[in-house]
């Protein structure tokens, strides 16, 4: 990959969002598009055999209730199907054998939060019937219910609704009309560009050494196409997108990353159209931009460098770090995808994260860490609004005024809410990793020692804790313990995260709006976005960098 892909790749962004961002809109606010005379037929059916009435409206318990209690449905259902694919023969032509209990709970987990977390290897583990009716479903789903939480948030707190709307109604809206028809498009242009897709049994063929490989089939474009534009992650294979057959070449590279950063990018531009302030929009764009771009900066600057120790040694280090990297992307195709998956959250990966160089570990699990760089589908845009009514507070009592947000007081209420908030994030990260660094069975499964097994089991608890799902590579999470953890670990960092700003959103909905006057701190400004940029950034080095110092930046200072 050269400089002018990734300038390619950034126009594409900008282009992609805008119009992509209007639809969004619609869909958010329900107002006519260019295809509801065919879409409502297809929502109403829906409605009519699910009982799901359109026009109910839904108070804040009544919504938490509904996602909830549909997302422990699908969770039941996923977990039942991966225990019984043993014994189900349809779609099973490896004969593939039921999961392990942890591990299944462990998946089902996984890939209900949008987290996609896999211990295991999907193309030895898991049936086609599998692949497609727990791991695509749930791929779709999440992120449908991701993006109906930041609906719900769009519409309250721009002041278009008092309730939170119906959640039934979003995901099945987000479902048609997003996600099915964008990733029947990505679907087509990567099955163009060489990824397989179809039924067929794991094929046996014969080297040109004269030995046999097994090469694995599957319903992999389906797969990778939701998986991407759902924020998703995990991957068809166990290699992810660093194998050939989910990512071949270059166009498809770009196609994955692109199709990781519309729809989050396109969520933050419908707020400004919903809101009737698109400068407010572009506001949280530009920021989450910023913070996008320096993360990447510290990615590829520490990857082209390469290996210190090996330059100490007077050997060629001018093509930069390519340990656990594929040579069709080469430094800057890889740390561009590492950069965008971590930022992103969407956790698929086309190279060894465990090989990256410790400044490159480190910014992967900043992204993570500050999760609002624009983040995944839904939870990213629900994070920027988080920080931006904490920046507004912060702000207003600097001059010494009630703090507005978007002409809604900001009080005690909100502010404590947001306050939990930000604290379940470190918690669910530092706690947990400080169990397995002390107990046994933690540490048993760190492949180094040092300051990189530290950074292993940190990077392993940051992924899950942000819904992220990529892993360093060199910690074997498939133990019991592992399992288990992770699984409470990525319920735990969907759901309240979800309730809580939901609760907020409903907070401000039931306030008065607050006339705007010559005192009102603007939140459509470049001081703003320097000032939101700065609060993140904040927040994130006195909650993280103790503990990234004990990690990466301590393995980094060994190689100087």
């Amino acid at each position: 990959m050269k400089y002018g892909d990734f300038i390619l790749l950034m126009v594409l962004f900008i282009l992609c969002v805008i119009p992509l961002g209007s639809h969004l809109h619609k869909v958010i606010t329900k107002e006519d598009g260019l295809f509801d005379a065919f879409f409502n037929k297809v929502d109403n059916f829906i409605y009519k055999i699910s009982g799901i009435d359109k026009d109910e409206e839904m108070p804040l318990k009544g919504y938490i209730k509904a996602l909830l209690i549909t997302n422990l449905v699908m969770f039941l259902f996923v977990f039942i199907i991966l225990k019984a694919q043993g014994i189900l023969s349809v779609f099973n032509p490896n004969d593939v054998s039921a999961m392990e209990t942890s591990q299944a709970f462990n998946t089902a987990s996984s890939f209900i939060t949008n987290t996609n977390w896999q211990s295991y290897a999907g193309e030895n583990t898991l049936s086609y019937l599998s692949q497609m009716t727990c791991i695509i479903f749930l791929m779709f789903t999440s992120a449908a219910t991701g993006c109906s939480v930041a609906a719900a948030i769009i519409r309250t707190v721009a002041g278009k609704k008092k309730s939170l709307g119906n959640f039934y109604v979003d995901v099945v809206r987000f479902t048609t009309r997003v996600f099915l028809p964008l990733a029947f498009i990505v679907s087509i242009l990567l099955i163009a560009c060489g990824v397989p897709q179809n039924l067929q049994a794991n094929q046996i063929v014969k080297t040109i050494e004269g030995t046999y490989q097994t090469i694995a089939m599957g319903p992999v474009a389906a797969l990778e196409s939701i998986k991407h534009l759902g924020t998703n992650g995990g991957g068809f294979f166990n290699a992810n997108s660093s194998h050939p057959f989910e990512n071949p070449n270059g166009i498809t590279n770009i196609i994955e990353m692109l199709s990781m950063m519309v729809i989050p990018g396109g969520l933050i531009i419908s707020f400004g159209l919903t809101l009737k302030n698109k400068k407010q929009g572009w506001v949280f764009f530009i920021s989450a931009a910023i913070l996008f771009l320096v993360s990447l900066t510290v990615v590829y600057f520490a990857e082209s460098k390469g290996n210190p120790i090996l330059s100490s040694l007077g050997l060629d280090n001018k093509l930069g770090n390519l340990e656990g990297k594929e040579t069709r992307f080469g430094v800057l195709g890889s740390s561009l995808f590492t950069t965008v998956t971590t930022s992103f959250t969407t956790g698929s990966v086309n190279n060894m994260h465990d090989s990256l160089t410790p400044l490159a570990g480190f910014g992967a699990m900043w992204g993570m860490m500050l999760n609002v760089v624009f983040g995944g589908d839904g939870v990213g845009f629900m994070g920027l609004i988080m920080y931006a009514i904490l920046t507004v507070f912060i702000c207003g009592l600097m001059v010494g005024r009630t703090p507005e947000f978007l002409g809604k007081k900001v009080e005690g209420k909100e502010i404590k809410l947001i306050a939990f908030t930000i604290l379940v994030h470190p918690i669910l990260i530092l706690m947990p990793s400080a169990v397995s660094l002390v107990s046994g069975v933690g540490k048993d499964s760190i492949s180094n020692s040092g300051f990189h097994g530290l950074s292993q089991i940190l990077y392993a608890f940051t992924s899950t804790a942000a819904n992220n799902g990529s892993a360093f590579g060199g910690l074997n999470a498939n133990t019991a313990y592992y399992n288990s953890f992770t699984g409470v670990i990525m319920l735990l960092g969907r759901y309240l995260s979800i309730m809580l700003l939901l609760a907020v959103a409903s907070s401000l909905a039931s306030k008065r709006t607050v006339p705007e006057t010559v005192g009102t701190f603007r939140t459509d400004n470049a001081m703003f976005v320097m000032m939101l940029v700065f609060i993140v950034l904040v927040v994130g080095a006195l909650t993280f960098l103790p503990a990234l110092a004990l990690g990466p930046i301590s393995e980094y200072l060994t190689f100087i």
